[in-house]
């Protein structure tokens, strides 16, 4: 027994340096050629390279794959197959993907081993792209559904949150797309609403600026024109003075109109950032955990704490690693539309690079206060493991097992640490729009596209006016 003992710490030296090898690599690595496909315009080869790839076909990542696959189908024009992808996306997320098994894997191993419960604004993109889906299928009825879904999902959003407005509590860009599926539907009622409240959003916000996104001209002629339509005189007046632009009749048309969803570049993706923190007592007595400027205090959470007999007394500073987004600029960075002798220009709204970030900040310390507090339990366990080796075996030697179990449990924690760095990838960095109204018959649209190299593109889309309003998203994702 004495001799295998002496071998433990190398076991578990070599069991760790497995772990930290395979596990090095981030998301974004081990999925890389999937996201260069998307970026190259390459969809169908995208969709062969998703399929394939071992990682997301893991079940802890079911989520997140089904979340990509209904993306990828949608850009090849399956958009059936989308929503099939998505539609289960939606069902995971409403049974929920959170168990005791999920939280005690996360807590002996780290966060990339539990099952991928998606950010909080990519489940209202999974609407958005449903909604598209649905229009292009000429599903007018289940259109309005997912428009109502966006009603529930936006108030699980405001009572996760409390409606605080310094946090993500709802999301201005679907109850403006919600609004405009409504108006689809010539449901003038239920447009205003919608528009009544993603404007409402914005207007609670310092410079009516949300999430890097200014509240869109487009919405404010829309909430008013929506009032007008309904008769509802006092709330156009009071638009009218909050706005402080007069409300023109807008004529769409004789083809009706054109929503034009311009979809720039791509979503930020996650690094590992490594952060270095003390454990110290504060003055009540309790544990806090601060880094070495002392600008940051974040205190124990006792939930994963609690019922916990290791002692912390020993513990000191802890190496920690943490997701952080890192954004990638654009290469379109203007666009514009000419149809006849017209010019309309893209307005910005739904900055997915801009939430992706904040809404990371704003989990910070809660986040950080579990995983920080999971580490000084598994460190805490590691020097009690060390201290019950010393004179514990025969004639008052040290025990060999202990101790190699103790330099296990610390090498493990050491190399098994490893920050979720999985996000949704194939969202657009940003999402732009304009109404551009049609003739009837076919309509040549003129797209012109300025690079940041200062190269200009063009492309034609050919709509055909039929005197509805009508939803069309244009990708660039590089």
């Amino acid at each position: 027994m004495k001799r295998y003992a002496k071998q433990i710490p190398t076991l578990f030296m070599y069991m760790c340096l497995m772990v930290f090898v395979y596990g090095c690599a981030s998301y974004n690595d081990r999925v890389a050629s999937y996201y260069r496909k998307i970026a190259d315009g390459d969809y169908p080869a995208a969709e062969k390279d998703l399929t394939k790839n071992s990682l997301l076909k893991k079940p802890r990542n079911k989520l997140l794959y089904l979340m990509e696959l209904g993306r990828v189908s949608q850009l090849n024009g399956n958009y059936e197959a989308s929503n099939r992808y998505f539609n289960e996306a939606d069902r995971l997320l409403e049974i929920g993907l959170g168990n005791t098994k999920d939280a005690i894997v996360g807590a002996l191993v780290n966060p990339m081993t539990q099952n991928y419960k998606g950010e909080d604004f990519e489940k209202f993109m999974i609407h958005y792209y449903k909604a598209l889906n649905y229009i292009y299928l000429n599903n007018t009825e289940e259109a309005i559904v997912e428009a109502r879904r966006i009603s529930l999902q936006t108030q699980a959003q405001t009572d996760k949150y409390n409606e605080k407005t310094n946090r993500y509590s709802q999301d201005a860009f679907s109850l403006m797309l919600q609004g405009l599926i409504y108006e689809r539907d010539r449901d003038v009622n239920n447009a205003f609403i919608a528009y009544r409240n993603a404007a409402e959003v914005y207007l609670k916000q310092k410079d009516t600026i949300y999430y890097d996104t200014p509240i869109p001209t487009g919405l404010k002629y829309d909430v008013m024109r929506m009032a007008y339509l309904n008769g509802f005189e006092s709330e156009l007046q009071r638009f009218e003075k909050v706005f402080n632009m007069p409300y023109k009749h807008y004529q769409a048309g004789p083809g009706g109109e054109l929503v034009l969803f311009w979809e720039n570049g791509l979503a930020p993706i996650k690094q590992q950032e490594d952060l270095v923190f003390s454990l110290v007592k504060g003055s009540n007595g309790d544990f806090v955990f601060t880094n070495a400027a002392g600008t940051i205090l974040i205190p124990i959470d006792h939930d994963v704490y609690r019922n916990n007999s290791t002692s912390l007394n020993d513990v000191h500073s802890i190496r920690v690693a943490f997701p952080k987004y890192v954004s990638k600029p654009a290469y379109f960075t203007d666009a514009s539309i000419k149809i006849d002798s017209s010019n309309f220009y893209f307005e910005k709204a739904e900055d997915v690079n801009a939430l992706a970030v904040e809404t990371l900040k704003q989990r910070f310390g809660k986040e950080m206060g579990k995983t920080l507090t999971r580490l000084a339990v598994k460190k805490g366990a590691e020097y009690a493991l060390k201290e019950s080796a010393k004179g514990a075996g025969k004639n008052g030697k040290d025990n060999a097992l202990l101790e190699g179990l103790g330099f296990g449990v610390q090498l493990y924690s050491l190399l098994s640490e490893k920050a979720d760095t999985r996000n949704w990838q194939s969202l657009p960095n940003q999402i732009l729009y304009t109404r551009v109204p049609l003739a009837l018959g076919e309509n040549k649209i003129i797209l012109e596209l300025k690079g940041k190299d200062g190269n200009a593109h063009t492309d034609t889309l050919k709509v055909k006016g039929n005197g509805s309003l009508q939803f069309l998203s244009y990708p660039t994702l590089r």
